[in-house]
């Protein structure tokens, strides 16, 4: 019953991530600052894809599959930084966007709660369940690394929504 849920929420994620891209790409074009997104995707994407060829599980899948998961866990710690980027271009988050990143923050800080609470509730077992080697230690570092990405974005949205900001306006050094 439990990989159902987890199917059918991967599953809900996938169509509504490719229906904001949709509507990203095509109906809200006109609203994309092309000179601010200077981030080059392949320091993103290579890294990633190099460590998932040499860091993947040792499960009895095939190896195509064990790549592509790798790939995918350690592209999600790090797939905000391109807007991130931008975000630290424009100097000023218009307050949707700055509530949609701030969500992701939560989301990723309960996910890692979640991790570590399973780790504990399990006394470990769940670190073997997910293979030998060195890949249940960079799935956790992946969740923290994503984890600690947002946190820095988290902390200027507080401080900013205390500050009485309804616009967020992020220093230089950020991201």
């Amino acid at each position: 019953m439990e990989y159902d849920i987890h199917t059918l929420l991967d599953s809900a994620t996938l169509f509504t991530t490719l229906w904001v891209i949709y509507t990203i790409r095509f109906k809200l074009r006109s609203s994309y600052m092309e000179d601010k997104d200077n981030f080059a995707l392949y320091y993103v994407v290579i890294p990633c894809a190099l460590l998932s060829l040499f860091i993947h599980p040792t499960t009895g899948h095939h190896i195509i599959n064990r790549i592509s998961w790798a790939f995918c866990v350690y592209l999600e710690a790090v797939s905000v930084l391109p807007q991130l980027r931008v975000m630290q271009n424009t100097k000023i988050i218009e307050p949707f966007t700055a509530h949609y990143v701030f969500a992701l923050g939560v989301a990723r800080f309960l996910s890692c709660a979640h991790w570590v609470l399973q780790v504990l509730d399990t006394r470990g077992r769940l670190l073997t369940a997910l293979g030998y080697g060195l890949w249940p230690s960079m799935v956790l570092l992946s969740e923290i690394v994503q984890t600690f990405i947002l946190a820095d974005f988290c902390y200027y949205y507080i401080k900013s929504i205390f500050g009485g900001q309804l616009v967020l306006r992020l220093p230089s050094g950020v991201v």
